[in-house]
C-alpha cells in the first residue's frame, strides 16, 4: 500500500465547528439582525421627518415622559431577571429559575399594559395617525408605528418566555440543558435595548 494511502486512510472527515445548540443561536443572531435592520430603518425614517418638519411639536410637551420611564425602569429590570433566570437554570437551580423567569413574564406584561394606557390617553388628548392638535400630523403616525411595532416584539417575547417557562415547569430545562433559555434571553436583551434607543429619541431628544 502506498504512502499517500495510508494517510487518506488516516485522515478523519472534518467536523463542523457548529454543534446543535451554536445553530439555534446562529439562527437568532441572523433574525435579530434582520430585525434590527427594520427598526434602524425606522428609527432613520422618523428622524428624516422630524428635521424636515417645520412645526414638529417637543416630545416633552406631548408625551408622558414620568410614564414612559417607569416603562423603561421596567425592561432594563427584566433584563436583569432575565439573566439571573439563566444564570439559576445553569446552577440546577430551577425554583430560582422559575422565579425570575416569571418576573420577566410579568414585567413585559406589565410594560405593555402601561404602554396601552399610554396610547389610550394619547388618543383621547388628540393624537392621531391621521392629525393631531400639536401642529405635526405625521408626529402621531410615525410615533404609532414605532412604539407599536416594538409593542409587538414585547408581546411576542412575554408569549415566547411564557412558552419557556410552561416547558420549564415541566422539567425540560437543567444544568446541562439550558441552551433554549438562553436563545430566549438573546431575544430579550434585543427588544430591551430597542426600547431603549426609542425612548432616548423619540421621548427625549
Amino acid at each position: 500500500m502506498s504512502e499517500a494511502v495510508v494517510m487518506d486512510a488516516a485522515v478523519e472527515p472534518a467536523e463542523s465547528p457548529l454543534t446543535p445548540e451554536s445553530w439555534g443561536k446562529l439562527g437568532m443572531w441572523v433574525f435579530l439582525a434582520g430585525d434590527a435592520m427594520s427598526f434602524g430603518a425606522l428609527i432613520v425614517g422618523y428622524g428624516l421627518f422630524r428635521v424636515g418638519s417645520s412645526n414638529w411639536p417637543r416630545p416633552s410637551d406631548v408625551l408622558g415622559i414620568n410614564l414612559t420611564a417607569l416603562m423603561t425602569f421596567l425592561l432594563i429590570c427584566s433584563s436583569v431577571t432575565m439573566v439571573l433566570s439563566l444564570s439559576a437554570i445553569k446552577n440546577g437551580d430551577q425554583s430560582g429559575f422559575k422565579k425570575f423567569l416569571s418576573l420577566t413574564v410579568l414585567a413585559g406584561i406589565a410594560f405593555l399594559g402601561l404602554q396601552a394606557y399610554e396610547w389610550t390617553h394619547l388618543i383621547h388628548e388628540g393624537l392621531t395617525l391621521t392629525g393631531n392638535p400639536f401642529g405635526a400630523a405625521l408626529f402621531g403616525a410615525t410615533f404609532f408605528v414605532l412604539t407599536g411595532f416594538h409593542g409587538c416584539h414585547v408581546f411576542g417575547g412575554v408569549v415566547y418566555l411564557s412558552t419557556v417557562l410552561v416547558q420549564g415547569v415541566r422539567g425540560r430545562y437543567g444544568e446541562h440543558r439550558h441552551n433554549e433559555v438562553e436563545i430566549a434571553g438573546l431575544y430579550w436583551h434585543f427588544v430591551d435595548l430597542v426600547w431603549i434607543l426609542i425612548f432616548t429619541f423619540v421621548y427625549l431628544v
